[in-house]
C-alpha cells in the first residue's frame, strides 16, 4: 500500500525528486562520485562489507573490475548514502534464514562501524528476493530495498522494501525519461531513480552518458536532489 501521506509528499516544497543507486563498491566509483559531486547529485552506494578487497575482482569483456578496500571510503563517499548489499553479494533466495540474517545484519553492522552512520536500506544482490527474504529484510529493520525491476515511471513505490528504480542507466528510453521528468508538471509526487554499476561505464566506454544525464538534470529549482533515504523516507 502507498503511505498514508502519499498525496502530501513534498521535498523542500518540491514534488519532483531525483536519486541514484549504484552497487558493489568498485574502483570506478571514484570517477562516478566525482561526476555526481560536480553536478550536485546525491547517490546511495550499496556495499558488500565482506569482500572489500582488490583481490575480490572479476573480468568483464576484458576490463578487470576491482572492489575497493575500506581505507578511505568514508572520505570518498562523503555527502552520499551508504546502504547494504549483503556481506558477500550472495543470492539471498538460495540461503536458509540464518544465513540470510548473517548476510544482512553483519553487513549492516560492519558498514555502520566503518562509516559511522545508520544504515537504513539495502539493494538485493542479483535482484533476487522472494516473500521469505522480504519478511527477513523487514524484520531486520531495513526501511527500503532496491530491486532490479525497473518501473520506467516516476510513481512513488508501493512497497519500499521491494521498490523498483525508474530505470537502469543503460535503458534505451533514458533520454526520453529525462525529457519527460524535466517537463513534468503535476500535483502528484514524481521520483526519478537511476541505478547501475559504475564499472559498466568503463566496460561500455560510455562515461559521457552519465555525465550528460547529470548535466541536463542539474541545477533545477523544481527538483529535489537526494539520496534514497532522503527521497523515499
Amino acid at each position: 500500500m502507498l503511505p498514508l501521506f502519499y498525496g502530501d509528499i513534498m521535498w523542500n516544497g518540491k514534488n519532483k525528486a531525483l536519486t541514484f543507486s549504484y552497487d558493489d563498491g568498485v574502483e570506478m566509483d571514484r570517477r562516478l562520485v566525482e561526476i555526481f559531486n560536480e553536478y550536485g547529485m546525491r547517490c546511495t552506494f550499496n556495499l558488500n562489507s565482506g569482500i572489500m578487497t582488490p583481490e575480490s575482482c572479476w573480468t568483464n569483456e576484458g576490463t578487470v573490475i576491482k572492489r575497493m578496500p575500506p581505507e578511505g571510503l568514508p572520505e570518498l563517499y562523503r555527502g552520499h548514502e551508504i546502504a547494504a548489499h549483503c556481506v558477500t553479494h550472495a543470492n539471498l533466495t538460495e540461503l536458509d534464514d540464518e544465513a540470510v540474517l548473517h548476510e544482512l545484519m553483519d553487513d549492516k553492522s560492519a558498514l555502520e562501524e566503518l562509516f559511522g552512520c545508520r544504515i537504513r536500506g539495502m539493494a538485493y544482490p542479483y535482484g533476487a528476493y522472494d516473500e521469505r527474504v522480504l519478511r527477513i529484510v523487514e524484520d531486520c529493520g531495513f526501511r527500503f530495498g532496491r530491486t532490479v525491476n525497473d518501473t520506467h515511471s516516476f510513481a512513488f513505490p508501493e512497497r519500499l522494501t521491494a521498490f523498483g528504480a525508474t530505470c537502469h542507466h543503460r535503458y534505451g528510453g533514458l533520454e526520453e525519461l529525462v525529457d519527460k521528468f524535466i517537463s513534468y508538471e503535476s500535483d502528484e509526487p514524481a521520483v526519478f531513480c537511476i541505478w547501475g554499476h559504475s564499472y559498466e561505464f568503463t566496460v561500455n566506454d560510455n562515461w559521457e552518458l552519465i555525465e550528460q544525464v547529470c548535466k541536463r538534470l542539474s541545477g533545477r529549482d523544481d527538483i529535489f536532489y537526494g539520496t534514497n533515504s532522503e527521497v523515499y523516507l
